[in-house]
């Protein structure tokens, strides 16, 4: 950990950004590290120093042609990909199920957006994997595409296995752990994007891009340095500097973290049930049989039991976990788990969920004209002036540009209804942004 070993010897007086200048009377954490490009510091933008040994370890862990180290999250990695594949106005085969920053990235580019539709879990109500049937029928009918982007694995931890011709950029912000000890291997395409801090010990913001075809390097550099900020924080790249030092040696860690996760995936529940998932590490309780909501059963957890969920949809929950959560942490969710279960009885109405429409036209998201507010209730059939999405995991339910269906806006009510947090750039929900007639 030489960059951790650098830090923690500061011996210089700093007359040099940031404005805290680590002076602890201001009782900031980490501003005793937290430091500019001084000499021996080396520069994230150029690395050729201790930064760019971390980035050396991150191309050895995921045996990648190149791993370029992120803190501005998987989403600057996305759109530097994106950029990186794609010319300005070309078009591009996305998943259906991609995050916002994706889509951002095709605004930006003003890219013409044609949908791959992934598999569709109607007793909770998310998408799964995307299968390569699909795939392959999406790249016939658009071989003039110039990309195709998926996301494995998803929120929900399902990994899609796909193959094509084209270039392929997967967003696996929720996949850095995968590949070690018994967890599934790591996603390969061109182009794969991480998010270190959602799955292993490192601080938010972190995540890793790793690059598998060497003809991709240069010119994601070039968009990388254009959207990634230029006072890369050093207290981020120390997580990441401990982080990788960690896995080079982290089997056993995660051999014990699997072991736990299988002894949960085998809790005895009556009513609850626990999703089996390509990846154990996501926790995805469904409420679809028992008499409790995800939102109630969410509350119970955060209320009674001092848990905190991830998020609360509308017949699931989602329970993250690591490799750094405890066994006694795990023992302490399996018994919340039980007397709740034990708690509940038979849902008197169990109604399956119906996938959301996706549009087989091409679509080039534009937020511009005049607009109208419209109620939710009375919005089918006219077109999207904003993104309406719920929050996590940031899926767009619907995109600036596109015809809205009597389904989406059904789904979206439903949503409402029960209590997911459904946002619109507008915050006027349940009112959307359309396009004025």
């Amino acid at each position: 950990m030489k960059l951790t070993k650098k830090l923690n010897e500061l011996g210089t007086y700093p007359f040099h950004m940031p404005g805290h200048k680590r002076n602890q009377a201001f009782q900031i954490p980490g501003a005793e590290i937290d430091i500019t490009e001084i000499t021996g510091m080396d520069n994230l933008h150029s690395p050729d120093g201790v930064l760019l040994e971390i980035e050396n370890k991150l191309t050895a862990h995921y045996e990648s042609e190149k791993s370029f180290m992120l803190v501005n999250g998987s989403t600057v990695g996305i759109l530097a990909g994106i950029f990186t594949l794609c010319n300005e106005g070309e078009k591009i085969i996305i998943a259906r199920n991609c995050h916002k920053s994706v889509f951002n990235a095709c605004y930006l580019r003003k890219l013409r957006i044609v949908y791959a539709e992934p598999e569709f879990d109607t007793e909770c109500g998310y998408y799964t994997a995307v299968t390569q049937e699909e795939i392959d029928r999406v790249t016939a009918e658009h071989p003039d595409a110039k990309a195709l982007v998926i996301t494995s694995p998803t929120y929900e931890g399902m990994l899609s296995n796909i193959k094509c011709e084209m270039p392929l950029l997967i967003d696996a912000a929720h996949g850095a752990h995968l590949g070690i000890a018994p967890f599934p291997a790591y996603p390969r395409g061109d182009i794969v994007v991480s998010s270190l801090h959602k799955t292993l010990p490192a601080l938010t913001q972190t995540a890793v891009a790793n690059i598998y075809h060497p003809s991709f390097i240069k010119d994601y550099k070039k968009y990388l340095d254009i959207f990634e900020t230029s006072s890369p924080s050093y207290v981020l790249m120390n997580s990441v500097d401990i982080c990788t030092d960690f896995l080079s040696d982290s089997e056993q860690y995660f051999r014990r973290y699997y072991y736990e996760l299988t002894h949960l995936h085998a809790l005895g529940l009556k009513w609850l049930k626990i999703k089996r998932t390509d990846d154990l590490g996501k926790i995805v309780v469904s409420t679809a049989g028992a008499s409790i909501n995800a939102q109630d059963l969410a509350k119970a957890l955060r209320d009674r039991c001092g848990i905190e969920s991830e998020a609360a949809l509308k017949e699931h929950i989602i329970l993250m976990t690591s490799v750094a959560d405890t066994p006694e942490a795990f023992d302490k969710l399996k018994d919340a788990l039980i007397t709740i279960d034990s708690e509940c009885d038979k849902k008197s109405f169990k109604a399956a969920f119906v996938k959301p429409p996706c549009t087989k036209d091409s679509i080039i998201i534009d937020d511009g004209g005049e607009s109208e507010l419209t109620d939710i209730k009375h919005a089918a059939g006219k077109v999207a002036n904003e993104y309406v999405f719920a929050y996590p995991p940031d899926i767009p339910l619907i995109v600036p540009n596109e015809v809205i269906s009597r389904e989406m806006c059904d789904y979206i009510a439903a949503l409402i209804t029960s209590g997911v947090n459904v946002i619109s750039d507008s915050g006027n929900l349940p009112k959307v942004l359309t396009k004025a007639s």
